[in-house]
């Protein structure tokens, strides 16, 4: 600009501030559709004694075994950068990194976890929708293979 000014930022976000808060604050921790789907699968299947979101357990598994040591992890394809949902470099910057995060910390749960002798299950949204019985078919696996803890 002629008067030394400096050009307005372009916002990448179409919402204001104000407004990605408050839909922010509305995406769910924890009991999501997701989560509940998951979990009424797994009691049909006669799957029990699990606990919700253990806080003492390293990353907070969404579902957790404590006397077997299997942690269940629920994750969003698109939260966790799934591949086929997520494509760097399509949204800003602020976003890849964001996710690249969120990718960098699960790893470094499982691999803490595995260290402390757990057993981690992940399954995406996706599937818990389209192969429910599979995932359901994993924990069992992961709960037959683990022994009870003394």
């Amino acid at each position: 600009m002629p008067d030394g000014s400096q050009m307005p930022v372009a916002r990448l976000d179409p919402l204001s501030p104000e407004e990605r808060s408050r839909r922010m604050a509305r995406i769910r921790g924890r009991d999501t559709k997701l989560e509940l789907r998951f979990r009424r699968a797994l009691w049909q299947a006669g799957v029990r004694g699990w606990r919700c979101n253990v806080r003492s357990v390293t990353g907070t598994p969404d579902i957790a075994w404590k006397g077997r040591r299997v942690a269940v992890f629920g994750d969003s394809a698109w939260w966790h950068g799934h591949p086929s949902r997520w494509k760097p470099g399509k949204l800003s910057e602020w976003w890849d990194n964001k996710i690249h995060a969120n990718q960098l910390r699960d790893a470094r749960v499982n691999q803490a976890l595995r260290e402390q002798g757990w057993t981690v299950v992940r399954v995406w949204d996706f599937e818990v929708d389209r192969e429910l019985a599979g995932c359901v078919a994993r924990v069992q696996d992961a709960l037959k293979q683990s022994r009870r803890l003394p």
